[in-house]
């Protein structure tokens, strides 16, 4: 598809990239039939293809109005369409281009948001991405929990999160881990259980304290230099260990790590921080990258399955299966440690968490979530796994059924081994 850049996008590095992006798309509308929103509203402007028109329109200057922004904003950013699409359009990366200069366009004009939704977003890019604000924020949520409203206290955990012990013994095989800024108040066992299982293969990992929120809850509500600097202090962080020669840097929520292998491409134009951003993404790798390289020790060393999850539905997150395209990874591994792994009907589907997405755009949130529930209820699970916070918080907000990471559950096996071989 032919587009002519308006001139305030013409020979700007975003408006060439968006460009070469709507190129690709030969509107063929098989990304439809998985987009979910698509699937739920019906209206072809709810899908990607309608929204790349829309896009298209944008970038050659035609007149932006709140509908498109609208249109822009019920989008989860699942990225399911680039798994389907046959020609490669990196849809991902044009929605984040295409919102930010719908924002720009409309603010330009005068059409600003309501103010309850500025305050919302703002609270959400600045609260969520500051762990020293975000925890404090978290424990009084708990205290006033009975009075807040029922969207803000889905996201708030009955009772005070619990992290069992973190390893100590030093290894000369090191590795960089992320601590995340919303998982380690909401769910510390989940680091924690990751450091413990890496300990008993000979692994030490290490968190750089400096190194903070990946940048993707900033990024993906248009802002961009906010992300960008989110970026840009991990790398610092980071870069002594890499010099000191740590492995890899591991990630436990999903939706960070297609964030941080995208920093390369993000940060391409960054004189100063292109070269190192691009071995970071490359360094990156997701918890179910890692662990399968080490089956038959895992399998040597663990225990009975847990009486709770001999049975579990596996719910592989959209920023997994999609954004970083690794499918088939933990089935497998807990398949091989004697665990019944299950895949619900429509498990390339998203449930609705998608970042900020299930505050910003509840009603279609909580469909999603509902359906996916009733999904991998249907296959009788004693527990449900997935590989990120933003997925595990949404999930058991809507159900009695045990949710966790799938490393909480290898963690487990492993434990009762070690302790009767300490005996």
């Amino acid at each position: 598809m032919q587009t002519t850049l308006a001139d305030f996008l013409r020979n700007t590095p975003e408006g060439e990239e968006a460009k070469s992006i709507v190129g690709k798309c030969v509107h063929c509308g098989f990304c439809t039939a998985t987009c979910p929103t698509y699937q739920l509203l019906g209206d072809e402007l709810d899908g990607p293809r309608g929204r790349i028109y829309l896009m298209k329109q944008v970038l050659e200057g035609n007149p932006v109005t709140e509908s498109t922004r609208l249109h822009l904003d019920r989008c989860l950013t699942c990225r399911n369409c680039e798994s389907t699409c046959p020609s490669g359009v990196t849809y991902g990366h044009l929605v984040d281009i295409g919102r930010k200069i719908v924002d720009d366009r409309l603010e330009a004009q005068g059409i600003k948001r309501p103010a309850k939704e500025r305050i919302v977003r703002w609270v959400l890019r600045e609260g969520l991405t500051r762990p020293a604000l975000f925890g404090p924020a978290l424990r009084l949520g708990q205290i006033v929990r009975p009075w807040l409203p029922q969207m803000l206290r889905n996201k708030v955990p009955a009772s005070e999160p619990v992290a069992g012990t973190w390893p100590r013994t030093e290894h000369p095989r090191k590795m960089l881990l992320l601590d995340g800024c919303v998982q380690p108040a909401m769910s510390p066992n989940i680091n924690a259980a990751t450091a413990r299982v890496f300990d008993k293969l000979g692994v030490q990992l290490v968190v750089a304290r400096e190194a903070g929120c990946c940048g993707a809850i900033r990024f993906h509500n248009g802002d961009h230099p906010g992300g960008l600097d989110n970026m840009r202090a991990n790398i610092d962080a980071w870069w002594p260990h890499i010099e000191a020669g740590a492995e890899a840097i591991v990630m436990t929520a999903s939706g960070c790590g297609a964030m941080v292998k995208d920093y390369g491409h993000l940060l391409r134009n960054d004189p100063t921080y292109a070269s190192r951003a691009a071995r970071v993404s490359a360094m990156t790798r997701d918890l179910s990258e890692l662990l399968p390289d080490f089956t038959d020790e895992l399998h040597r060393l663990a225990g009975a399955v847990p009486r709770d999850s001999r049975r579990v539905a596996w719910h592989p997150p959209c920023t997994l299966q999609h954004g970083q395209q690794i499918r088939g990874k933990v089935e497998a591994l807990l398949t091989r440690l004697g665990v019944d792994v299950r895949l619900c009907a429509d498990s390339h589907l998203c449930c609705g968490s998608a970042g900020t997405y299930s505050v910003l755009q509840p009603e279609l949130s909580y469909k999603l979530r509902d359906d996916k529930l009733a999904k991998l209820q249907a296959t009788s699970p004693e527990s449900i796994v997935t590989a990120n916070i933003g997925c595990i918080t949404h999930l058991q907000s809507g159900t009695e059924t045990p949710v966790m990471h799938w490393v909480e559950l290898v963690d487990r096996m492993l434990a009762p081994v070690v302790a009767a071989q300490a005996a």
